[in-house]
């Protein structure tokens, strides 16, 4: 049986649900093909287990750290069945909102199937014929398991199995140091496992700036988590009945007794299976699909948005591509995915907010950018909860205008949304500066950093040298309060 679409999309994660509403939303008759279930990755492996994991690790540390603000510490009675009770249950919440039940009242034909293209148009999905205007691929991207000898007879762990756990590891080595591995890493170890993070290069979240790569790596290590970074995993062995990592660390051998193993070393693209050279959709070596500034691939009227396309991985940047596929491929508009303003959060304790560039390619790109950094030791918002690690760095061209940030700290993530927004309007340390901040909140962090610029500014020798004679002139003209006048 045969039926034609407007736009068929293959993949029901978050750019696939988006640009799904969004169609239909418009009045186009749209189909949804998913082989699982709907919600994708964010929903069932990635961010919302995650999150909810570090919820109850974090809530066991500030029980641990009471002291901090008068009461007594305690120590947690962690039933990790509960914890992950927990986790379900925020999965089971949110999925009305990804379900095909809320996808066929918006108007959408969900197909549960796998799906291949069969030539120019033509998309089949078991028995079934799909023809299409337009079709959008996002089939999203998987953990990659990296080929260590032994490492598969270890039963690993990667973001697809770990929710299914019905016992905290006594004994968990992580390969990878960025943000999935060090904030799994931290949350296990204070639920109560003991971790170990390997990672090849020498430092921890290598994107991030240095400052921000200090304060968790000294945040990890208060928390009593093994950091061996420069580490590069060789094997994995049995030895007395024990699972046993082989590394190798600025040319000596050590090793590491385990129960489980979490693999944290990257994701590669969904892509197999789609038949892509039936339309002559090219990919790269890694399988992720090629496509311009308007997330066209080189298959005629066929689009991909998402981590299927390389790049940044990230559930709000794929819902933003899914808005932008709506319009260029059902109405051929150009808008652009690229040179669009990027926030991003590692949700360790404290954490890390980044956009826009860093201080580094800042200064590739101009002499003398302006950098400010405000300390959370200067922040009432963060002394009042007692938790002063962490700060807000702007970054700003020679002129002012903000084109970076990083804050790290309680609410990190929650802070840099407002940075973002700044950067997009293409704003300068001066208007963040004015702007009315409440008291007192972590918003105050940025502002205390554009302040510090804005006082450098206005009270530097060069400025003080036409104040003077001005304030003496209003002074002798009988312009200044009565107070001051003798």
């Amino acid at each position: 049986m045969s039926r034609g679409y407007d736009l068929a999309i293959i993949g029901g994660g978050t750019a696939g649900l988006t640009a799904a509403f969004g169609a239909a939303g418009l009045g186009a008759r749209v189909c949804l093909i998913e082989q699982t279930a709907t919600g994708g990755d964010c929903l069932w492996t990635g961010c919302v287990p995650s999150k909810s994991l570090i919820a109850a690790a974090t809530l066991a540390q500030r029980m641990r750290r009471a002291e901090k603000v008068g009461l007594a510490p305690v120590e947690p009675d962690v039933d990790f069945s509960s914890v992950m009770a927990h986790v379900h249950a925020a999965r089971r919440l949110i999925y009305p909102q990804d379900s095909p039940e809320r996808l066929r009242a918006a108007g959408v034909e969900v197909i549960e199937g796998r799906a291949g293209f069969e030539g120019r148009g033509r998309i089949v999905v078991g028995d079934r014929l799909l023809r299409y205007g337009s079709a959008l691929i996002a089939t999203g991207s998987e953990p990659v398991v990296p080929g260590i000898e032994g490492l598969d007879e270890a039963d690993p762990l990667t973001s697809l199995n770990l929710w299914d756990l019905d016992e905290l590891p006594h004994r968990l080595v992580v390969l990878g140091g960025g943000p999935i591995g060090c904030e799994l890493g931290q949350a296990f170890r204070r639920l109560g496992s003991s971790v170990s993070i390997v990672e090849m290069d020498s430092t921890i979240l290598g994107k991030e700036e240095p400052q921000a790569q200090t304060a968790i790596s000294e945040r990890l290590a208060e928390d009593g988590v093994e950091l061996l970074v420069n580490a590069r995993a060789v094997a994995v062995r049995q030895a007395s009945g024990e699972s046993v990592l082989v590394a190798e660390l600025k040319g000596r051998r050590l090793e590491r007794r385990f129960d489980r193993i979490l693999v944290a070393a990257g994701r590669r693209p969904n892509t197999a299976g789609l038949k892509l050279e039936s339309v002559g959709v090219k990919t790269r070596a890694d399988g992720a699909v090629l496509v311009d500034d308007h997330l066209r691939t080189t298959g005629a009227r066929i689009f991909a948005a998402g981590d299927v396309v390389g790049g940044p991985q990230f559930t709000h940047l794929a819902g933003h591509h899914g808005r932008l596929v709506v319009t260029n491929a059902l109405f051929h508009t150009r808008r652009k995915a690229s040179g669009e303003i990027l926030p991003w959060v590692t949700f360790t304790d404290p954490e890390v907010g980044r956009v826009g560039l860093s201080e580094a390619e800042a200064r590739e790109r101009w002499k003398k950018p302006l950098v400010r950094t405000f300390s959370h030791s200067e922040l009432d918002r963060a002394i009042c909860l007692g938790e002063t690690a962490g700060f807000a760095k702007l970054i700003a061209d020679p002129k002012g205008r903000l084109v970076g940030a990083t804050v790290v700290g309680v609410a990190g993530g929650e802070t840099v949304a407002e940075l973002s927004a700044w950067i997009s309007n293409q704003a300068r340390l001066d208007d963040l500066s004015q702007a009315i901040h409440p008291y007192p909140t972590f918003s105050r962090g940025p502002a205390g950093a554009a302040d510090d610029y804005l006082r450098e500014k206005w009270l530097s020798h060069r400025v003080r040298r036409w104040t003077r004679p001005l304030l003496f002139a209003l002074r002798l003209a009988g312009r200044m309060p009565l107070r001051m006048r003798r």
